[in-house]
């Protein structure tokens, strides 16, 4: 069984700097042989592309993002976006598969709305402009990210596959939306919740093709280890709900879902 965590923050510093290496043999150990390293700021990217130089190994394919996270737009400007472009002229080099993590967030962020969406669209441009997928946040702000989004999709802009909305949480009908530009959508622990609402209905409908599991580490650590730290090797419990709402073997999912992500980040699938 070959999977795929197609988003991991496993460069913030304290909740993995005794433990790191560790954490991937981990991975590895449960049969995660991809990983996708997240980034939220100008130095979060670094990190990113430090780590995959450092950790990637015959069995654990790393890659990473680069990008900032709407909670950090009010810092973005010229500089920080010179400096992305800087990375991106190297990104075979430095394995960085997709802009990200970008998006918007109004639960944390009412009061800045317009440097998100400042931020979010000259990300997207930079996605566009290097023939890029970009990874997608959004909390809250469902309106303003499909109005933006379907204004790129309007002008032809984005490739064929332009990306991933992580972690999605919104409802069928705006996954319809996404999935009709092109995009794919990213499952992680709340698909184990036993509260879990909006997100089962979406699995079910989503197609096939479209589906990607992630851990968001060291967030959202599903059933039964939430509470505690999240990290890669969890991901397995995220494709084994996905594969009960499917009737499908856990197996199948991991099949499927990585050789989605593998299409999506154009990554060589790890084969044993």
């Amino acid at each position: 069984m070959i999977l795929f965590d197609t988003h991991a923050h496993l460069i913030e510093e304290e909740p993995y700097e005794k433990d790191l290496a560790d954490v991937f043999a981990r991975a590895v150990d449960a049969g995660v042989h991809h990983i996708m390293i997240a980034s939220s700021t100008i130095d979060d990217s670094k990190l990113a592309i430090d780590a995959v130089q450092k950790y990637a190994s015959d069995k654990l394919r790393l890659c990473c993002m680069v990008g900032v996270h709407p909670s950090d737009a009010d810092s973005f400007g010229e500089v920080e976006l010179q400096k992305l472009r800087s990375w991106l002229e190297k990104k075979e080099q430095y394995h960085i598969r997709a802009v990200g993590e970008i998006g918007l967030d109004y639960y944390y962020g009412k009061e800045n709305k317009d440097a998100q969406r400042e931020c979010f669209i000259e990300q997207l441009k930079l996605a566009v402009e290097w023939n890029m997928p970009c990874v997608i946040h959004e909390r809250d702000a469902m309106e303003d990210m499909l109005s933006i989004l379907e204004a790129f999709a309007v002008q032809g802009s984005f490739r064929e596959q332009p990306g991933v909305i992580h972690c999605y949480s919104g409802s069928v009908e705006s996954s319809e939306k996404l999935l009709a530009m092109g995009f794919y959508l990213g499952f992680d622990g709340p698909l184990t919740f036993k509260n879990a609402r909006k997100a089962p209905d979406v699995v079910r409908a989503c197609p096939l093709d479209r589906l990607l599991i992630e851990t968001d580490s060291p967030y959202l650590t599903p059933t039964p280890f939430r509470g505690r730290r999240n990290e890669s090797q969890y991901v397995t419990y995220v494709a084994e709900a996905m594969a009960k709402l499917r009737n499908l073997t856990t197996e199948e999912i991991a099949q499927i879902t990585t050789e989605n992500a593998c299409r999506l980040f154009e990554e060589e699938m790890y084969h044993v």
